[in-house]
């Protein structure tokens, strides 16, 4: 049976609520890339989960430090720093949503400008053009908010058993998907590019060095099933025909990466053990296959006030 602790999304009922959010979360990141020095990965552009929704990192800009922050439970964009301020997240347009956060920002004396079109979206229509209203439904909001706290959960335990390069467990708002990527250490081949409305730079950048990455999509502005997905950069020979848990899990030709849908772990008899075995398994495929240094890289999963042993 379901628990309340993993929330029913609808494609039909919430989808069009979580494609709103995407797209209102790249104007949010946008302003980080265009205020903050170019990270490792583009991490720095990234969203981050919070117990009312996600938001930016701190951002140093002109002498002050100010944060964007998607409050899904109170249902507004918060600038947070400074003299503050906020926008009400409502049915309505990308356009309005633009013009009404860069007002705000303007008015806590923040200028700067961003790129005006989304990215990974199709179609890629400017910010300022897309003037059809979006549907927003405040329980809609609040089920993808607690579907990405129990993500943002599992993922962080899991990233406690890895002691090589680990990314942090993030949100990229370019496919609104919120995901954790381990290195092996080695570089990888030139990325062939290619993501829509991406540019390849960014990408190839992205995936200079061998991963293997795991995360969550809920549906976004493209539409789609929510899922888990785990994919590996550049995946090894036989990746695709390896045995992977739990028995729901399987290797999607299309997408070129394993995927567990969202309704298969929810209505699973132990939804937390259902996606730790996705994303143990997913990673032991990737990294045996590809002949990384497990002895080396892996430890066991974090535990309370207990430092590793050295």
């Amino acid at each position: 049976m379901a628990t309340s602790d993993w929330p029913e999304l609808s494609e039909a009922r919430d989808g069009p609520t979580i494609a709103a959010l995407h797209v209102f979360s790249q104007v949010a990141g946008k302003v980080a890339v265009a205020a903050l020095p170019w990270r490792n990965h583009g991490w720095h552009a990234t969203l981050h989960m919070t117990p009312r929704g996600f938001r930016t990192e701190p951002i140093h800009l002109g002498g002050g430090t100010f944060e964007l922050a998607f409050d899904l439970i109170g249902h507004r964009l918060l600038l947070e720093g400074g003299a503050g301020g906020e926008v009400p997240i409502r049915r309505m347009s990308v356009a309005e949503f633009h013009a009404e956060a860069m007002a705000m920002l303007k008015q806590a004396g923040i200028e700067l400008a961003i790129h005006g079109r989304p990215n990974e979206v199709e179609p890629p229509l400017p910010f300022e053009e897309d003037r059809e209203p979006r549907a927003y439904d405040r329980d809609s909001a609040e089920r993808l908010h607690r579907a990405l706290l129990n993500a943002d959960r599992l993922f962080r335990l899991f990233r406690s058993s890895f002691l090589g390069k680990v990314s942090p467990v993030h949100l990229f708002w370019g496919a609104l998907d919120l995901a954790v990527t381990r290195f092996s250490g080695r570089p990888a081949p030139l990325h062939p590019g290619g993501i829509p409305h991406l540019p390849d730079a960014v990408t190839r950048e992205a995936y200079s060095h061998e991963v293997s990455s795991a995360g969550f999509w809920p549906g976004g502005a493209n539409g789609g099933t929510p899922l888990f997905y785990s994919y590996a950069y550049p995946a090894p020979e036989g990746f695709a025909g390896a045995e992977v848990r739990p028995e729901s899990a399987r290797y999607d030709e299309a997408l070129g990466e394993f995927v567990l849908e969202y309704e298969a772990v929810r209505t699973s008899d132990d939804p937390d053990a259902a996606v730790l075995a996705f994303l143990e398994s997913t990673y032991a495929a990737a990294a045996d296959l590809g002949g990384w240094d497990r002895a080396a890289l892996d430890c066991p999963i974090g535990q309370l006030r207990v430092p590793r042993a050295v």
